[in-house]
């Protein structure tokens, strides 16, 4: 499948078909549209770069790179991935390729580098061709496909008997019987593992003895694996937001990412309480938190996005607080809530979630969070309300219903690598989805390869909050210096 830029997704949307993974799963209508995967004579070869479509800024060219379904049968049959990239704004002084690793899991690195170019620091884009690539399974490179009606039965998350747990269980086989039959062989071959295989066939097309990488988010575990597989294949790798795979059991994962989040509520709460820019000034901000907690739960907090239908609680966590936690707007997120609380009560009636992000085939297959039954399920969620009691219906729960029952290819462990170089890792303190803990940690896993650079402040994501950060990460990037361990910068305003 060649990859068309925005013009591909205009077309399928009209078709009655809708590709995304991270944020949703991608549907489509009929085994007709299930992609055919091709068989290239050429081996990790890309193809002639082209200008990618109409909509997409000046500069950025796109190519597919055919890699095998399964690396296990090199042979067999292959799929395109999609690639883009903008060359070296100077190339005098090119230092060579740069790879972008994407987070999500989901999101596009074709579409980062097409259409948020600035999203990298002017140094970074003057010495690196910028090179993004969107995952197996995502995008433009043979994206999971599923029925639209199927994933409209999907039953609620939120499990309370043991029936409910069966009922996942069995759902969540159809579903994944029925997205493969739409997606094709590669279904079966999501994991980062793979994905590393696909990073070294890109690496090698691109003409780079060595990797230059910079993976934020999900893109760290694919940038960790990469640096375990390959260690010597390895020129300068920085890790943002950084993932931690070595996480025991799922108890740990959820009771992890549940205090992470309760950290950013807690500082928006002591923001809320000193700033005389937020809305909310005068109020206790938990008491009226919890109050639309409770209206949401009650089905009577209208949804800004849909008037006259009720927000859910879930929604009213992940979608309202949450996203607001991730770039640290605590302005935003307090006008939203004093909104919120100003707004008329609806009458009673009943709330269905927004389409929260599932937990991809691909998540999925690099997670193994087993739940042995709905009384095992219930002490897992009571577990995330004591460490996060105002935010209930966390979105890590719900991924762990969707992936009950899915096989995993990737299974949990801790880092071994050996003969990498330094290997620059980044992370907010106060990071509302991988928390500080989980860098320390793969900084540990890393030995005395790994730096880790501490950004004091908030929000999803540390590289290019201020100056402080982005010229240690530029200096480490271009002239392979690294900050002296304990380096950390001082928070910058959102």
């Amino acid at each position: 499948m060649r990859f068309k830029g925005r013009s591909t997704l205009r077309r399928l949307t009209a078709r009655g078909t809708v590709m995304a993974v991270g944020t949703v799963m991608a549907v489509t209508t009929g085994l007709s549209g299930a992609p055919v995967v091709q068989t290239s004579p050429a081996a990790g070869a890309l193809s002639r770069w082209a200008p990618c479509d109409a909509g997409a800024k000046p500069g950025a060219e796109c190519a597919t790179l055919s890699v095998p379904v399964d690396w296990a049968r090199p042979d067999g049959p292959r799929l395109d991935l999609a690639v883009a990239r903008r060359q070296a704004t100077e190339p005098g002084a090119r230092i060579g390729s740069m790879v972008f690793g994407p987070g999500g899991p989901g999101d596009s690195g074709v579409g980062m580098v097409v259409g948020n170019i600035g999203r990298f620091s002017p140094e970074v884009r003057r010495r690196f061709d910028i090179v993004g690539f969107d995952p197996r399974g995502v995008g433009g490179s043979n994206p999971v496909a599923c029925s639209a009606d199927l994933l409209a039965e999907r039953p609620s998350p939120e499990l309370r008997s043991q029936a409910d747990f069966d009922a996942t269980m069995a759902y969540n086989r159809r579903l994944r019987a029925d997205c493969r039959a739409r997606t094709g062989p590669v279904f079966d071959h999501l994991d980062t593992t793979r994905t590393v295989r696909d990073l070294d066939a890109l690496r090698a097309a691109l003409g780079e003895r060595k990797l230059t990488f910079y993976g934020s988010s999900y893109g760290t575990l694919l940038g960790a694996q990469y640096a375990e597989t390959y260690p010597r294949r390895v020129r300068a790798m920085v890790l943002e937001s950084v993932m931690d795979h070595s996480i025991p059991t799922t108890r740990d994962f959820l009771r992890s990412e549940a205090a992470t989040a309760q950290d950013s509520f807690r500082e928006f709460v002591k923001w809320c309480d000193a700033a005389a820019a937020c809305a909310l000034r005068g109020h206790d901000v938990r008491t009226v938190w919890q109050g639309l907690l409770e209206r949401a739960g009650q089905g009577r907090l209208e949804n800004p996005a849909k008037p006259g239908t009720a927000l859910s609680s879930s929604d009213l966590v992940n979608r309202i607080a949450f996203r607001r936690f991730y770039s640290a707007d605590y302005a935003g997120l307090a006008t939203e809530i004093a909104r919120l609380h100003a707004s008329e009560p609806l009458p009673a009636s009943p709330t269905s979630n927004m389409p929260l992000p599932l937990a991809t085939p691909v998540f999925c297959s690099d997670w193994r969070l087993p739940v042995r039954d709905y009384r095992e399920y219930a002490s897992l969620v009571s577990t995330m309300n004591r460490t996060a009691p105002d935010l209930p219906h966390l979105l890590p729960i719900h991924m762990v219903a969707a992936c009950l029952g899915a096989p995993t290819a990737n299974p949990r462990h801790r880092l071994d690598v050996d003969g990498a170089p330094p290997i620059l890792l980044s992370n907010a303190v106060h990071d509302p989805a991988t928390g500080y803990a989980w860098a320390v940690s793969v900084a540990r896993q890393l030995g005395r390869g790994g730096v880790l650079l501490t950004y004091e402040g908030h929000g999803h994501g540390s590289v290019t909050r201020g100056p402080c950060m982005q010229d240690a990460v530029d200096r480490y990037l271009t002239d392979l210096a690294v900050p002296p361990r304990g380096t950390s910068c001082p928070a910058v305003s959102p």
